[in-house]
């Protein structure tokens, strides 16, 4: 293990260096000029259209497996999980209070390349001999930059195939196992077994029937974790100003050590916020439009619109108030860190021992099955570029028998493996993503000029 986790750290290092930050920053920023700061500009009209009930006679529409709605549920699954809690404040804990504007700013360009990836995904996707629609980056690079960058498209669905298992599943079941352990008492082998039942109940039903639960669970979750977040701010109102005044000095300067907080550079600031911003949000990885490559619509744009939402409201409002919890209480200069943390500081502001923890607790372990759902169809569907529709259940089953495993293995290594695979599914995806820019810049130009759409389905793929 020791070995392994030498062999890990050293390529972490690497795939989560200087270079990546500036890939990853480098590429929003771009889209985000090259968009004209639309995401930002139309966030509203986003909502609008998630909102909008389709008029009669738009039976064209119905092209694809799920609604927008559930498209973006179902991509809000995989990403409202353990970045949420445990990765908020690992990042606080680790980059001091500035690495919370890198996060946000992560996730303000990051609309901008989950954008782009969802209308890539919606533009370029194929059927499959199943009859579901399907794609994601694998298939934008495939049948968007062509046959001699196929390679690149099965660099990243062999990634994404092996990354689910971390992000998507051991780092979720270990999470929960732990919390419900000190919450309750639950020892981690029962937690493994019965996550591991309810979510093969629902991921060996597929798609459809991943997306009807997440997009039961996650607003109902997201909405009661949010709530519980804001009456925890009110008992500390008065230190909200404070905690802001740090997000934005410390993003600049320096953190001294105080307390048992280490303290932090400036550099490990932007190193953190930006790399659990990304843990959290997935802007730039590549996962969220394989979701969106099956919503109903033959129009790529307006699920661009509906899917940079996802970003929003993943790091915008629901880091955001995880972040507020911490930095307005006094927990995170004592030198906790992850789920701990944020379990802590809700106790500091509500009232009666331990309920903050049990709101945690319970908090992590809906968000955390919602992503164990999401991330199984990611996996599913890379697994299935590179090995056809036979792999499908095969993967659904291995995916379901790793959940206890994670349940009961070593977090530290865990965490490290999956932010290793989060880097490099990255690579390939930012790689398309700049090449196929101007494709994205012509679909948005065209849509809001009122001009067609060509939808995905009359182009000729390979």
């Amino acid at each position: 293990m020791e070995t392994l986790t030498s062999i890990f750290t050293a390529i972490n290092g690497v795939v989560w260096g200087p270079l990546m930050l500036i890939l990853l920053l480098g590429v929003g920023i771009y889209l985000q000029a090259g968009l004209k700061i639309m995401p930002i500009r139309k966030l509203g009209m986003g909502f609008k259209l998630l909102f909008q009930k389709r008029p009669a006679g738009m039976g064209e529409e119905k092209e694809g497996e799920i609604s927008p709605f559930n498209a973006l549920m179902t991509a809000l699954s995989a990403t409202i999980g353990t970045g949420n809690i445990a990765g908020v404040a690992t990042a606080i804990a680790l980059g001091g209070p500035g690495a919370i504007f890198w996060m946000w700013i992560t996730a303000l360009v990051g609309m901008a390349t989950k954008f782009s990836e969802a209308v890539l995904a919606v533009r370029f996707r194929e059927t499959d001999s199943l009859g579901y629609h399907i794609g994601g980056p694998m298939y934008y690079i495939k049948n968007g930059l062509g046959r001699k960058w196929i390679w690149l498209g099965g660099a990243f669905a062999f990634f994404g195939a092996v990354a689910a298992f971390g992000i998507g599943n051991t780092v979720q079941s270990n999470s929960v196992a732990d919390a419900l352990e000190s919450s309750f008492g639950v020892p981690h082998w029962i937690t493994g077994l019965v996550i591991m039942v309810l979510a093969g109940a629902v991921i060996l039903g597929g798609i459809r029937r991943i997306a009807k639960v997440a997009g039961k669970l996650v607003p109902i979750m997201s909405v009661a974790y949010i709530i519980a977040g804001i009456i925890a701010l009110a008992a500390n109102i008065d230190q909200i100003g404070t905690a802001f005044g740090n997000i934005f000095y410390y993003a600049f300067n320096p953190h001294a050590a105080v307390g048992g907080f280490a303290g932090a550079a400036v550099m490990a600031a932007i190193r953190f916020g930006v790399a659990r911003g990304i843990f959290s949000n997935e802007a730039g990885l590549g996962s969220a439009p394989i979701a969106h490559a099956a919503a109903q619509t033959k129009n790529p744009v307006r699920q661009g619109l509906i899917a940079m939402l996802g970003t929003f409201i993943d790091t915008i409002m629901v880091c955001t108030i995880t972040a507020l919890v911490i930095l307005t209480a006094p927990i995170w200069e004592t030198g906790e860190a992850g789920a701990s943390l944020t379990a802590l500081s809700f106790d500091n502001a509500l009232p009666g021992g331990g309920l903050g923890e049990a709101i945690v607790s319970i908090a992590l372990s809906v968000f955390a099955f919602t992503t164990i759902l999401g991330w199984s169809f990611y996996g599913e569907k890379c697994c299935q570029f590179l090995f056809g529709v036979r792999s499908i259940m095969p993967y659904r089953v291995l995916f379901v028998l790793a959940i206890p495993v994670g349940a009961l293995a070593q977090l530290g290594f865990i965490w490290l493996m999956a932010d290793t695979f989060n880097a490099l599914m990255a690579i390939p995806n930012l790689i398309a993503l700049a090449l196929l820019s101007p494709i994205v810049f012509k679909l948005a130009k065209d849509f809001f000029a009122g001009k067609d759409v060509l939808p995905g389905e009359e182009l000729d793929h390979f």
